[in-house]
């Protein structure tokens, strides 16, 4: 049996107490920490594969972040009652934790890595996320796993005009004007991820750098930890290109190369790198016969891509020459159009370059929501946004399956962009869904999303508190050399060092993005990047508000109207009624939806503005009591001896029209002036302990007086309208069932020798 040592160490860390443990849970894997802050606590694991993966050319590492629905007290919902695929919100943040350490493994180092973050408590205080990052750099310093860290991560916001450094979750959301996630070294920043409210660049690297002073002490106190307990780092075969091969490759087709970078178009480009390196492969099996190059055929493919690499990077960072011939700092040429589709309720295509967005809008009734269901509280979101990356939009042929990891995060970050400037629910009480289909890609897809959906918003008639554009920048980076690039491609992407993504309106910055390939970038780095993404996102806005100004003032005829009624708490059992059986009654005569939240909102949707109306008409009927002098069309919905029951105001309220108060003649029997379903027009005589007494004496429209003459002569009925309530009783507590005056009762029995409570049957007896 292994021996193992534990070791457990805290760590005060503004205003909170951090603890790791290590050596106790999960042995086996490679290094492992049980961490915890508050009653938030995590088992962080790093498990490395002992062979290189034969073949590949990138560093193979998953990061999975496991949220427990047992760490907050809850079941997860469904039929089989067990945790099945990670929630949007846990695949981010296993992003997040991924873009953050993978800078930090060398170069060429192809054994497969496996982080993974389990949450096992939450308090709902404190942000599991962070605290994973912090025990991910952890559990791989302590490791054998080759790591050039460690690194850590903190959650910032920005209350009462200051930075706060891993507030409370609460504070986040409801007091933060930023919600930044930062992962930095002991020196420089590595990853950025963040929200805000249209705050200034200053702003945002002040709260960057507060993070970083943070961040510092969380790098110390693991480097302290690991002093005790690290393992001494695995020996790894790297995947390095032998310099022999990567010389004379270069020798022979860096002209080639270079003749080929200059090609304006992707498609042609790639096309013409595509010849040379099958001119290349050809030429080198040529050479040393089938068996010596089958050996180093990969290495051979693999110079060639490193050759591509340092042409472009030394053609931009010494010659300032981009392959597609702009200069550092221009933007690719932009066209908006917007009504891209006949039917939807706002559509906008954005080009730029050859990167483009089809951006569409939908609006809907609450009952369009979403439902997220995560560790903390269930909640609902009135906006969303859908990113889709078809294979087509790069030239490809391949599957179209559900969204990836990729596609969840791109949709994030434009969705993050964009919901500081959608209207408060009070204003616009729709649920609105934004999808960016991306029809072409060539670099910076996600900020074409934020700038087609603004678009598309405005075409919608959303009014939307301003425009929002974004722009991505990028670093090629050699040394102490550097150049910082606007807009840039996908081939820049993917030979640079740097991708940070900024969106904003011209007020200040709502979304902020950075990923970087090398271990990190300075201050100064940060500032110039923000000031050129800045006037490049002003010249967007520019383009996109030639297209479309502002949001136009009407909805589009194919989108749902929405009227709202606030109605007292009290009153929403009574609009819902038994079993829903009146709000049902309501969508079914007019065909609208109909949505009440707790507060007594009451949202009604349909495209139909007369059925709206009527609706709307229905709802005010039920929660208004029936107004003095006002005629009311109403249906008899019963007779008795007394009189006669009217449902007024769309058969919500019913009202007792007493006999002797249908008619200026004295009435012998209701039936005189009506029956059952007939119309009539009535006032409002009295309310008196919630019942409703009616008139329809003096009211015109009202059928004449029309006695039976097969009614048996009789005195007409008494009327003693001073006394009888709306259920016959008179004042003084006698009670009128209906009998008739030869002492039968409704159901045929004779009352003649048992006690009859009718003033006219005690007067013939």
């Amino acid at each position: 049996m292994h021996n193992f040592n534990i070791t457990k160490k805290s760590f005060d860390f503004n205003g909170y107490t951090i603890t790791a443990e290590t050596g106790k849970i999960a042995r086996q894997a490679n290094g492992s920490v049980f961490i915890s802050q508050g009653d938030t606590t995590l088992l962080v694991t790093a498990t490395m594969g002992k062979n290189a993966n034969e073949g590949t050319d990138f560093f193979p590492l998953t990061v999975d972040y496991v949220e427990k629905m047992y760490a907050s007290g809850k079941i997860p919902g469904g039929f089989i009652k067990r945790e099945a695929r990670p929630s949007n919100d846990a695949t981010l943040t296993a992003r997040v934790i991924d873009r953050s350490i993978r800078p930090m493994f060398p170069e060429g180092f192809r054994n497969p890595v496996h982080v993974v973050v389990t949450i096992l408590s939450f308090d709902g205080i404190n942000d599991p996320a962070m605290l994973g990052l912090v025990g991910a750099s952890l559990a791989l310093t302590i490791s054998d796993i080759p790591f050039h860290g460690p690194i850590a991560g903190v959650a910032v916001g920005y209350v009462d005009g200051k930075p706060v450094v891993n507030p409370p979750i609460e504070v986040l959301k409801t007091q933060s004007d930023l919600h930044l996630s930062l992962a930095g070294s002991a020196t420089s920043i590595c990853m950025i991820e963040s929200s805000a409210n249209e705050l200034s660049e200053e702003q945002m690297v002040e709260a960057v750098f507060a993070g970083l002073e943070k961040i510092k002490e969380l790098v110390q106190w693991q480097v302290e930890f690991a002093k005790d307990c690290s393992k001494e780092k695995a020996v790894i075969e790297y995947d390095v290109i032998p310099a022999e091969i990567l010389a004379d490759v270069t020798a022979k087709y860096k002209d080639k190369v270079t003749e080929a970078a200059l090609i304006k178009g992707k498609l042609a480009r790639d096309d013409a790198f595509e010849a040379v390196k099958e001119e290349l492969l050809e030429t080198y099996l040529n050479e040393l016969g089938e068996e010596a190059f089958s050996e180093n055929e990969r290495n051979y493919k693999n110079a060639y891509e490193e050759l591509i690499k340092k042409s472009v990077r030394h053609a931009i960072l010494y010659k300032n020459h981009r392959v597609d011939g702009r200069t550092l700092d221009e933007i690719r040429d932009i066209t908006c159009e917007i009504d891209i589709l006949p039917r939807v309720h706002g559509s906008a295509l954005f080009t730029r370059g050859e990167t483009q967005s089809l951006g569409t809008v939908t609006l809907a009734g609450a009952d369009s929501m979403q439902i997220v269901d995560g560790l903390a509280e269930e909640y609902k979101k009135d906006f969303y946004l859908h990113y889709n990356f078809p294979p087509y939009s790069v030239g490809e042929a391949g599957f179209m399956r559900g969204p990836g990891r990729r596609e969840l995060g791109h949709g994030n970050l434009a969705e993050t962009a964009l919901a500081p400037i959608i209207p408060s629910k009070e204003d616009f009480p729709y649920t609105i869904r934004i999808v960016s289909d991306i029809t072409e890609s060539n670099g910076s897809s996600s900020q074409a999303t934020i700038c087609s959906g603004t678009l598309a918003l405005m075409a919608a008639g959303v009014p939307i508190k301003a425009p929002v554009a974004g722009i991505a920048n990028g670093l090629i980076m050699e040394g102490n050399d550097y150049v910082v690039l606007t807009d840039i491609m996908g081939l820049e992407d993917h030979l640079g060092d740097m991708d940070f993504k900024v969106a904003g309106t011209r007020e200040g910055i709502t979304a902020m993005q950075m990923d970087i390939k090398i271990e990190g970038i300075t201050e100064e780095i940060m500032k110039e990047a923000l000031q050129k993404a800045n006037v490049a996102r002003n010249y967007i806005l520019d383009k996109m508000e030639e297209c479309i100004p502002q949001p136009r003032k009407d909805l589009s005829e194919y989108a749902p109207r929405i009227e709202s009624v606030q109605v007292p708490v009290d009153k929403i059992g009574e609009i819902i009624g038994q079993g829903g059986k009146t709000i049902k009654s309501i969508i079914e005569k007019t065909g609208v939806d109909i949505n009440i939240d707790d507060t007594g909102m009451v949202n009604i949707l349909c495209a139909d503005k007369v059925a709206l109306d009527s609706a709307k008409k229905m709802i005010k009927n039920i929660i208004d009591m029936p107004k003095y002098d006002q005629i009311y069309e109403g249906i008899v919905s019963r007779i008795e001896a007394y009189g006669a029951f009217v449902k007024i105001m769309d058969g919500f309220k019913e009202g007792l029209c007493h006999i002797s108060a249908m008619h200026e003649d004295r009435v012998a029997h209701p039936e005189d002036i009506c029956k059952v379903g007939d119309t009539v027009f009535v006032k409002l005589k009295g309310i008196e302990l919630g019942k409703i007494s009616l008139s329809m004496k003096g009211v015109p429209g009202n059928p004449e007086h029309k006695p039976d003459p097969n009614r048996p002569k009789e005195e007409p009925y008494s009327g003693r309208n001073d006394r009888n309530d709306s259920r016959g009783r008179d004042n003084r507590g006698r009670d009128n069932r209906g009998r008739d005056s030869r002492g039968n009762d409704s159901r045929g029995r004779d009352n003649r020798d048992r006690d009859n409570r009718s003033s006219h049957n005690r007067n013939r007896d």
